[in-house]
């Protein structure tokens, strides 16, 4: 590469590091955070005598995992506002990923769930726990912690997924790149500096998954 081409990605750097900051981080934060709220329901719903309830939850986990997340994604941009219902990118965008996070995650926590030895349920009524009182204090913490590798994989692929946001016109990372090298027309160096921060992020949050899976390991049943 030529001086132009190095002054051009030192000079991108920054721009690409405040797309990330201020687009890709917080779109997979507030996303995953949704997403697993929901999962949790969703998950509570699968594992339910209700069948009515149970089979809603079938559904939806069926036409989240079935469908690609990019049409999820254009439904919810361009498909809803044919219905009236308009919605600005970075929502959108939130809606759909919050959603995608929700049916794939809550088989996790379903599994997790169903991990736990019915002997803690057992134990927990023999002591006059509760339904929510057991689940919150006895089987949860259990369940998290078989949960936390895959649902820390959910989350480093939420990060790599928001890329799909740039396709809407949500500024982040990609989008970003985007910008930039529209007019240079270096688009070869600019999504390979894009692909390394992404790398480098996923790769610090594969640290913090193996750190957060040794804490957890104080929770699991001897």
């Amino acid at each position: 590469m030529d001086g132009s081409t190095w002054d051009l990605l030192l000079h991108s750097i920054g721009p690409l590091l405040l797309g990330t900051i201020t687009g890709t981080i917080p779109l997979t934060l507030i996303s995953f955070a949704i997403g697993l709220v929901l999962a949790l329901l969703v998950a509570l719903a699968r594992l339910s005598s209700v069948r009515v309830l149970s089979r809603l939850a079938q559904v939806y986990v069926s036409i989240i995992r079935g469908t690609p997340l990019l049409v999820q994604l254009y439904i919810i941009v361009y498909a809803l506002p044919s219905l009236g219902l308009v919605i600005d990118p970075f929502p959108s965008a939130v809606v759909a990923f919050s959603l995608n996070v929700g049916g794939y995650a809550a088989e996790t926590i379903r599994a997790s769930i169903l991990a736990v030895p019915k002997g803690q349920w057992e134990a927990a009524s023999t002591v006059g726990m509760g339904y929510v009182l057991t689940l919150r204090r006895v089987v949860l913490p259990q369940a998290l912690r078989v949960a936390v590798p895959p649902l820390s994989n959910t989350f480093i692929s939420l990060v790599k997924d928001t890329s799909l946001a740039s396709s809407v016109m949500v500024t982040e990372l990609l989008r970003k790149a985007q910008e930039i090298a529209a007019p240079s027309f270096a688009f070869l160096q600019l999504y390979a500096l894009a692909a390394v921060i992404y790398w480098v992020v996923c790769t610090v949050l594969s640290f913090a998954q193996g750190r957060l899976e040794r804490r957890l390991d104080r929770y699991v049943a001897r």
